[in-house]
């Protein structure tokens, strides 16, 4: 290629920006020969995307070099450069993969006479290969530009955004992941059944440098974005404040976590009408459940095969055998795994195999509100024991005995049973020992200290029978399924189906899908949610909230109280069953504060360690709630910073979590936890006896905005009370106006005051900086909520939301939420936004007509940008939306251990592996990834359909070990297996996935809204909605679940 015309590309990428890639593409579009656009169309691989076809063999970009290391870089500065170094390697090795796909594999196979693969088969195999070819090495031209400079301009972040903030490589790289197993299955059947092609694989493979396999070089496009977040956030890191750079690779994170969430849902989808289709081919044309399966109106919520058991009567197994089980939104299916021999030789038919997968037949399928589940030793309240005849499911019939009992022990309940044998012994052994205690005489083997020996030998046993109990739960579901009636007696005969689940998180996640599918289907949840798309589809996604209960905020309702504000205090609580975990909403207690304008307060706390909330204490205050804050116990290196001294003298001093108050009167009032009795431990009044409109806590000062501009901070202290209330606090003058709402960060606290908002010094309270977030001065900021790098504000006029960047103050964003709520309510012209809250990626926009609206947003340290259309709830109020608050518990962290981990017990910190191999794997292993999958979500969770249950052998990475091996076989010691089984955290013949071991916790997340009354908005034009369960002017509550994120 002439020199002139490369440096002429160079100079159109070297901005990075998207105008810069504009100039590349017009660059590229006539300067440069060795680019043309297709005039015709061409196979199903060849389609037109508008793309650029790329001749790969004439690209030669200069590789992308760093020079030298200049002289006097910070520390840093030299991080960053060998960053960046890891990306340009990484980026160099990743285009040289895909080219080896084209070139070693693709046109080989594409020339060869007689062909080993038909041309179909070939551009099913490598579909898309060449349009992600041609997007990475168009960013890698950019990126030699980049790297030319990096000295002078240290600029990358705007160049990811530009490269990657494209449709078509959204496009590109969806048809990729959603065809990949697909590709890899015809792959597999021509190993089988073509000794050419498996021959010429191999050629290949043994001609290769690094001896990579075509699977290995075929599964880097699914681990590429994993791959630049990782990089970028360790970029990022190491980017100070104020660089140039930072907002860039924000929002590069921002783009390439969208693009990543964009495949996941896409791919699911995918897999969803793979799997109802294949579920649908093997039931009769003419059988009911085809008809209901191709109505299209099923969501496919969860599906995975499971390991069915029959026990006998004294507990021993007496088969087990692997199912497919499918739940769907209104029922639960599940069907033998079907392999067929096709000759006589019983040899599998492989054309019943691939591409699709193995073939079903259904077993039973029954409707979702009749299915139970049932814990090991919870038997007693599942079930009305005296009208239902249980029988196990593949026993041929109850056995008499156990109809005379009504009871029949199987498998864990036998462990049940036992345990309550040895309670009876050791309460028989305690009568005993007190005989024995009144013996005159002295005899052997008959004396206390035997006696005793007794019962802590009892009381071990009964230890082991809990655990053995806890760890049958662990991984068994038990569902309670309605059968047919007696013949003789007509009464209803229930049967019992055990499977075992492949680890305790799957348990949890087919209890919780189960739980939550049977909520989605009454009323108020057909439909919950609408998706205002173009094309009028209006079902929400899987993983959207569901209205689980709607209850009434007090319980005196004959005062007409007005909400003030809720809190969700978490407490643990270990007693719960494993199902009553993984279904119940998050444990702890619900304060609610509200009052009477010119009049009282009052409180009400409500309990949700029940199936559904219920007040436990309720009391009155002398004026009306206008804020709360909950105030969890200082985290351990802060109390170890205070005076332990104090602490050690005096152990009920430790402080507690606490809630406080803020009253219309001005008073601030701090409370204990309930479970420390609800006492008030402190109370004083802001200065000048001012209304108290907001409070916050940072880890040093309670900050309250009051109703005549002033902010007050009450600085923390150690020992039992956090604050000190007894003294005067500091007071800034925010404003002529109220402060109406505070934000917390972790090192500036931002007050609003009218249109302005005011950035203080978290520690000095010096004010930074201070701007206008609205620019009519008779707007106030009434709402802030953080996410990532970002700040979301409302305004007491208008319809809008803004984001704001938290370093630069910086603008970034304006969305109407009046255009997402025009089909709920026609011809309402005036909106208002009356409350905010960000919780898991889904930022909750409550509106003066009640009304909710719900709107993605990226989870990662980037922007927190709205990435979608979202969706609004057709549950709402009759009133404004008073406020929005979220509740959360961690659930208990042994829960999730597996028997062979609480077997091998903790590993210790130097063991884990937290280095980065030269090919990462798919699920990140470094202490970055590890913490963003943890905390963050996960991303990129293709959900791969194995291939493991073709016969032949497993696919692999890399070549085995012994040389004269005549297949590509698996081998143990391979470290780099790629191929993931039906559920992502489970590798192929049961290896741990890297993530799973490092999962300690999982989240239970509802959202409660308050305002007043409840109102359905869809089941009328007008939107008149259902009559509502509470008055249209009581102040009520909202409790959605959301699922838990798994």
């Amino acid at each position: 290629m002439p020199i002139t015309r490369m440096t002429q590309l160079m100079k159109a990428a070297k901005s990075g920006t998207k105008d810069g890639l504009e100039k590349t593409r017009i660059a590229v579009m006539r300067k440069v020969s060795f680019l043309h656009r297709k005039d015709v169309l061409g196979d199903s691989e060849e389609e037109d995307m508008g793309l650029l076809e790329v001749s790969v063999s004439d690209i030669k970009p200069p590789a992308p070099e760093l020079g030298p290391m200049p002289d006097g870089l910070s520390p840093q500065q030299v991080v960053r450069r060998h960053i960046l170094g890891s990306i340009v390697q990484s980026e160099g090795s990743y285009v040289e993969s895909l080219k080896r796909v084209l070139q070693d594999y693709r046109n080989p196979l594409m020339e060869m006479e007689p062909k080993a693969l038909s041309a179909r088969k070939c551009q099913a195999v490598f579909f898309r290969v060449k349009e992600i070819l041609h997007c990475h090495s168009m960013f890698q031209i950019a990126l030699s530009s980049r790297v030319a400079e990096w000295d002078a301009t240290e600029k990358i972040g705007d160049l990811f955004v530009a490269s990657f903030s494209k449709s078509m490589v959204l496009d590109v790289y969806s048809d990729y992941v959603n065809n990949f197993t697909n590709a890899m299955s015809i792959i597999k059947k021509a190993c089988l059944t073509k000794p050419a092609f498996l021959e010429f694989l191999k050629r290949r493979q043994v001609c290769s440098p690094d001896r990579v396999t075509l699977y290995g070089l075929m599964v880097k496009p699914i681990q590429r974005f994993p791959q630049f977040i990782l990089l970028l956030q360790d970029m990022l890191k190491n980017t100070p404040r104020g660089h140039p750079d930072r907002l860039s690779l924000q929002l590069a994170l921002t783009e390439l976590e969208t693009l990543a969430e964009k495949l996941n849902e896409q791919k699911r989808l995918a897999d969803q009408v793979a799997e109802i289709q294949q579920l649908t081919k093997s039931v009769s044309d003419r059988s009911s459940l085809s008809k209901l399966l191709t109505s299209g109106q099923r969501q496919l919520l969860l599906c995975e095969t499971l390991t069915e058991t029959v026990y006998g009567d004294r507990g021993q197994l007496i088969k087990s055998k692997e199912r497919r089980v499918f739940l769907l939104n209104d029922m639960l299916v599940c069907a033998n795994i079907n392999f067929k021999p096709a000759n006589h030789r019983g040899q599998l038919e492989i054309s019943s195999l691939v591409p699709l997968g193995p073939k079903y037949v259904v077993k039973w399928n029954t409707a979702l509100p009749q299915v139970q589940v049932v814990e090991v030793g919870q038997e007693g309240g599942s079930y009305d024991k005296d009208n239902v005849l249980i029988q196990h499911a593949g026993a041929k019939k109850a056995s008499a005995a156990g109809q005379a009992q009504n009871k029949v022990c199987f498998g864990p309940p036998r462990l049940f049973q036992e345990l309550q044998d040895l309670q009876k012994d050791l309460a028989v052994v305690e009568q005993i020992t007190l005989l024995i205690s009144t013996l005159h005489g002295t005899y052997q083997n008959l004396n206390m200290t035997v006696a005793q020996d007794w019962c802590l030998a009892l009381q071990r046993l009964m230890r082991v029978k809990e655990e053995e109990i806890h760890s049958a739960n662990k991984c068994r579901l038990r569902l309670l399924l309605p059968g047919k009636p007696d013949n003789r007696s007509g009464r209803p005969i229930s049967f019992m189906v055990v499977f075992i689940t492949p680890n305790p998180l799957s348990k949890i996640s087919w209890v919780n899908r189960l739980h939550l599918a049977k909520i989605g289907l009454r009323e108020e949840n057909q439909p919950g949610w609408l998706c205002p798309d173009e094309d009028k589809k209006s079902k929400a996604p899987f993983w959207c909230p569901i209205l689980a209960c709607c209850i009434p905020a007090f319980s005196s309702r004959g005062l007409s109280l007005q909400l003030g504000a809720l809190v969700h205090s978490p407490v643990s609580c270990p007693l719960l069953g494993f199902s009553a975990v993984s279904t119940s909403l998050p444990q702890g207690y619900l304060w609610v504060g509200g009052g009477q304008e010119g009049s009282g307060g009052q409180v009400e706390i409500f309990s949700l360690n029940r199936p559904s909330p219920r007040t436990v204490k309720s009391f009155p205050l002398a004026a009306p709630v206008l804020c709360m804050e909950y105030i969890p116990e200082p985290e351990e290196e802060e109390s170890r910073d205070g005076d332990e001294s104090h602490t050690a003298a005096d152990p009920s001093a430790a402080a507690h979590p606490t809630i406080c108050l803020g009253l219309q009167d001005g008073s601030i009032l701090v409370y204990g936890s309930v479970d420390t009795g609800t006492q008030c431990l402190a109370t004083c009044r802001s200065p000048g006896l001012q209304p108290v409109l907001c409070l916050r806590h940072s880890p040093f000062h309670l900050f309250a905005g009051l109703q005549d501009g002033t902010l007050a901070a009450y600085p923390r202290t150690s020992g039992g009370m956090p604050w000190d209330l007894e003294s005067p606090p500091l007071c800034l003058t925010v404003g002529p106006g109220p402060v109406r709402t505070l934000l917390s960060l972790e090192d500036a606290v931002w007050a609003s005051c009218g249109p302005r908002v005011t950035v203080l010094d978290a520690t000095s309270l010096q004010t930074q900086q201070s701007f206008e977030a609205h620019q009519d001065e008779a707007v106030s900021v009434t709402h802030m909520v953080k996410a990532g790098s970002g700040v979301w504000m409302a305004f007491s006029a208008g319809s809008s939301i803004r984001l704001f960047h938290t370093e630069t103050l910086e603008h970034l964003q304006e969305i109407n939420i009046a255009t997402r709520t025009t089909f709920l309510l026609p011809g309402q012209k005036q909106l208002c936004v009356t409350s905010l809250l960000i919780c898991q990626g889904l930022l909750w926009v409550g509106t003066d007509q009640g009304v909710i609206v719900l709107l993605p947003v990226p989870r990662l340290e980037g922007i927190p940008k709205i990435t979608g259309k979202g969706m609004v709830s057709l549950n709402g109020h009759c009133g404004p939306v008073a406020f929005l608050a979220v509740a959360t518990s961690i659930l208990a962290p042994d829960i999730l251990r597996s028997d062979q981990e609480e077997a091998e017990g903790p590993r210790p910190e130097e063991d884990k592996p937290d280095g980065q191999a030269p090919e990462p794997v798919p699920v990140p292993s470094s202490p970055v990834a590890r913490e963003l999958t943890r905390k963050k979500g996960i991303l990129l969770q293709y959900r791969l359909r194995s291939t493991a249950h073709l016969p032949g052998p497993l696919l692999s990475v890399r070549e085995p070990a012994p040389a004269d091996s005549s297949a590509l076989e698996h081998s143990e010691e391979d470290g780099s297996i790629y191929e993931m089984a039906d559920d992502p955290d489970v590798w192929v013949r049961s290896r741990p996935c890297a993530r799973d071991a490092h999962r300690k916790e999982i989240c239970s997340v509802a959202i409660i809204s308050g305002g007043q009354g409840y109102r359905n908005f869809g089941s009328a034009p007008g939107g008149s909605g259902r009559p509502a369960p509470c008055g249209e002017t009581d102040s009520t509550l909202l409790i959605w679940q959301v699922p838990l994120t798994l």
